[in-house]
């Protein structure tokens, strides 16, 4: 028996659960969900889905020339106008300091409360475990959002959770049935990425002032290479379709 009879073929990822109407994406900093998944997004909305986007801080922390009272706004500025590339309106901003936030009780309250606001039945967020696939180390910031979110969905369904948030006007929202994890190193679901992969590069590309300090590719071919290596490296599990991959935790 050879090697090639050996080798096993890639799991096949299953399409994204179809029958929602409304999601609600959480994640650390501006542009994390341009990298991670935007291309998902556009074909959501496309499909008159409602989505909604809740950034723990401002990342006024991100950029090493600016100091985080100018960076924060500016950043702002950006994360708003990339999300309307996606047809995204609503963008709200938790203010937790950017690069120190804490795993807590109090980003759970937020996190919950949000959902509460928003009551979606998908919520996503991105990669919580340390690594990106064993590659590279992850952030605190996406570790701490990605993990108190996926304890939050549940948070936001039981009303003797944090019981201040009733006082407050928040009834409780048991109706996440999935949390979806971009950027996952063992993804489970995908969406064809093909329909919304020109309006990622250009919602990637609204982050224009963070990249130009990242790299010192030219902004435009940087975004399209980056979203287009990773969609074509998830067609082979994706029956040849570029893809958007997520984890799927149902609930």
């Amino acid at each position: 028996m050879n090697d090639q009879t050996n080798r096993q073929s890639p799991v096949r990822l299953e399409p994204m659960p179809e029958d929602w109407q409304r999601a609600l994406a959480v994640v650390a900093h501006p542009d994390d969900l341009e990298y991670g998944c935007s291309a998902a997004v556009a074909a959501w909305t496309d499909a008159g889905r409602d989505v909604a986007y809740v950034l723990a801080t401002r990342g006024e922390a991100g950029i090493d020339t600016l100091a985080p009272d100018v960076c924060g706004p500016l950043r702002e500025r950006e994360q708003r106008a990339s999300a309307a590339v996606v047809g995204v309106g609503v963008v709200e901003f938790l203010d937790h300091r950017d690069g120190v936030i804490e795993y807590g009780l109090g980003l759970r309250r937020d996190i919950a409360a949000a959902i509460r606001r928003h009551r979606p039945e998908l919520v996503i967020t991105l990669n919580h475990r340390d690594t990106w696939g064993g590659v590279a180390w992850n952030t605190p910031d996406h570790v701490a959002v990605g993990r108190a979110t996926l304890d939050a969905a549940a948070d936001a369904g039981n009303r003797w959770i944090f019981p201040e948030l009733v006082e407050q006007g928040l009834e409780p929202w048991n109706g996440v049935r999935w949390v979806a994890v971009a950027g996952s190193a063992a993804p489970t679901h995908a969406v064809d990425a093909t329909p919304g992969l020109e309006r990622a590069v250009r919602s990637l590309l609204e982050h224009r002032t963070y990249i130009e300090a990242l790299t010192d590719q030219e902004p435009e071919e940087y975004c399209r290479a980056f979203l287009t290596g990773n969609a074509q490296a998830a067609a082979e599990r994706f029956g040849g379709r570029p893809a958007v991959t997520f984890e799927v935790f149902s609930r």
